[in-house]
């Protein structure tokens, strides 16, 4: 069991297959996409996992949401904006297939 763990740990860390490192993208994130993605790893990594906490940890931080443009950040935005996001990769990866 150890050796299957340690192979598939080894894999994780492969980088000699740099396509692979979006296969589930079926379009680039934009700027935006990935300034909210790199916020929502921040505040998630104090072990902040209450919503409405992270959006207004979003708000404080200035953020700017990637569909609507607005800063102001509250549950039901945030909630309407990963909808919309996820809405959207989906539709790109339907479009544009595996890898992408």
């Amino acid at each position: 069991m150890d050796a299957f763990k340690d192979r598939l740990s080894q894999r994780a860390r492969d980088t000699s297959r740099p396509a692979l490192a979006h296969q589930s993208l079926g379009r680039p994130l934009t700027e935006a996409e990935q300034t909210l993605a790199a916020a929502l790893m921040e505040i998630m990594g104090t072990r902040q996992h209450d919503f409405a906490a992270v959006a207004a940890g979003l708000k404080a931080k200035g953020v700017t949401a990637p569909v609507s443009g607005r800063t102001d950040w509250d549950l039901a935005l945030l909630e309407s904006e990963l909808k919309a996001i996820n809405a959207d990769l989906d539709a790109a990866y339907a479009e544009n297939g595996y890898g992408a």
